[in-house]
């Protein structure tokens, strides 16, 4: 490949193609899924025909996330950009929380395959263009490797996106995500975060019949199943950035009150070098969140800390004054 543009290891907000976060394009089967995908709604259709291996999945998309989300960060630095990038395969495992064991390396190769392999005709606009000839995800890939058939190890990655996403990309038609959407293992779990985020965004709620949600999902579950995944869901409490709750046959989708203006958390400075400076917190101490206060708001804790913080010194390294804080504050107390 050519003119590749390389991904570095900035920290950035993950984002989303908003059509594959509207429809459904990828498989929810964990398993070989060899049955094409028809869908429509609204004027919109979409027909998925999966390769030999099948249809890629909502797994698979990790990849495609991680190439969008560098390259969006570039453009808005005014770097150049190119629908052909070289990625460090070991950060995309980190930052999409995959394995960096063998087993992660290993599942990389069968799904740039199924991104190949797939041909996608749809009616779904990019840029206000329509797109009506057979494309894929991904239109090519190269997965260098150095050292014997005995102990290869892998160098780099290089993917060239379709034109159809890379067109998406230039036209800002993608929207930030949480970082714990890489944390749901279900995949209707995150289809359903999909389409909260896209559908809701930054509204105080927005809702839908369950019947076109499941048909949006791409869920091929009886109805019955569908409903009762969703009644999970509702005790559960457990999608980023949102809540769900039921209502005479339809889902209705809450904005949790702390969620950030962009979904997922914003990457600050760790420590202030000007003491009157507002305190800012990482997206890595937020994370770290999950195992100093099991069970709480994150955002929550974030802006009772801002509260309690403000008009004090600024710390040496906030992060870790904020961590050292929560563990103190929730210690003994219930989730709340």
């Amino acid at each position: 490949m050519r003119d590749f543009f390389v991904l570095d290891t900035l920290d950035v907000v993950p984002r989303a193609d908003m059509a594959s976060m509207e429809h459904p394009v990828f498989s929810l089967s964990t398993n070989a899924d060899r049955t094409p995908i028809r869908y429509e709604n609204g004027g919109v259709r979409v027909e998925i025909i999966p390769s030999a291996i099948g249809l890629p999945t909502v797994f698979d998309k990790d990849i495609l996330i991680y190439c969008i989300s560098k390259l969006v960060q570039m453009k808005n630095e005014g770097r150049p950009i190119g629908p052909c990038v070289r990625l460090t395969t070991h950060d995309m495992l980190v930052e999409t929380n995959r394995p960096t064991n063998n087993l992660g390396y290993e599942r990389l190769l069968p799904a740039l395959n199924r991104l190949r392999g797939v041909v996608i005709n749809t009616t779904i606009r990019t840029a206000n263009e329509m797109t009506t000839r057979g494309f894929g995800l991904i239109d090519e890939f190269e997965y260098n490797r150095k050292g014997s058939m005995f102990a290869e190890r892998l160098r780099y990655l290089e993917i060239r996106l379709s034109e159809w996403l890379y067109r998406a990309i230039e036209a800002a038609e993608v929207l930030p995500i949480s970082r714990e959407y890489f944390r749901l293992r279900r995949p209707i779990d995150r289809r359903l975060y999909e389409i909260a985020r896209k559908h809701c965004g930054r509204q105080a709620s927005w809702r839908i019949g369950t019947e076109l949600l499941q048909k949006k999902c791409g869920s091929r579950q009886k109805a019955k199943h569908f409903a009762a995944h969703l009644r999970e869901v509702v005790r559960s409490n457990h999608l980023p950035d949102y809540t769900v709750s039921l209502d005479d046959g339809q889902a209705v989708f809450h904005r949790r009150p702390q969620a950030r203006r962009e979904a997922g958390p914003v990457v600050l400075p760790s420590s202030r070098s000007d003491s009157h400076a507002p305190a800012q917190v990482s997206s890595v101490a937020m994370e770290q969140l999950s195992e100093v206060a099991p069970g709480w708001d994150r955002y929550a804790l974030e802006a009772m800390y801002l509260a309690w913080v403000q008009g004090k010194e600024a710390a040496r390294n906030e992060d870790a004054r904020f961590l050292a804080w929560a563990k103190s504050f929730t210690k003994g107390r219930p989730p709340g």
